[in-house]
């Protein structure tokens, strides 16, 4: 039994999916949907806040479209880009040690090499609740948000996740 449940994990993991949180030596595949539900509903809580990284100013970038989209739902975010001193009018952070306040998510939109090494960052500054958008994972990723276990989201689009927050 405990061959099929490794086995389960690494199908789940190469295809970037968490099969939650490890209960004892074994993780119950039924907590794949409430853990990966968790993230998500952080966005509808009303002091979420997202750091996102690859934030850009260029049209054409995924990093552009989502800071936009965000912020028009109301969701307050961080732009971290080190290439950029401002995206959307906003002042851009180099890292994610510069954030003013601590963002509650990081949200990856990024190559899988740039993940990895902020990633890094994040785990050193004791952030958990990681977001990362369909391009920006790898095998390399996967792993290491698991390793690490953090509370993630892999392969689903902020956007798509993302409801309009009403203002209150």
């Amino acid at each position: 039994m405990l061959f099929h449940v490794r086995r389960l994990r690494r199908i789940l993991a190469l295809s970037g999916v968490r099969t939650g949180q490890v209960l004892g030596r074994r993780s119950h595949p039924a907590a794949l949907h409430t853990f990966m539900q968790d993230i998500a509903h952080l966005l509808q809580e009303p002091d979420t806040t997202v750091a996102l990284v690859g934030a850009t100013d260029n049209p054409s970038k995924y990093g552009s479209v989502i800071y936009r989209d965000l912020k028009r739902k109301g969701i307050p975010v961080f732009p971290v880009n080190p290439n950029r001193e401002t995206v959307d009018g906003d002042i851009s952070y180099p890292s994610l040690d510069a954030l003013p306040d601590r963002a509650t998510i990081i949200n990856f939109v990024v190559p899988p090499h740039q993940t990895l090494k902020v990633l890094n960052d994040a785990v050193r500054l004791g952030y958990r609740n990681i977001w990362i958008q369909p391009g920006a994972e790898s095998p390399q990723v996967m792993a290491y948000v698991q390793d690490e276990g953090l509370n993630y989201l892999a392969n689903s689009c902020i956007m798509v996740r993302s409801r309009i927050r009403s203002e209150v």
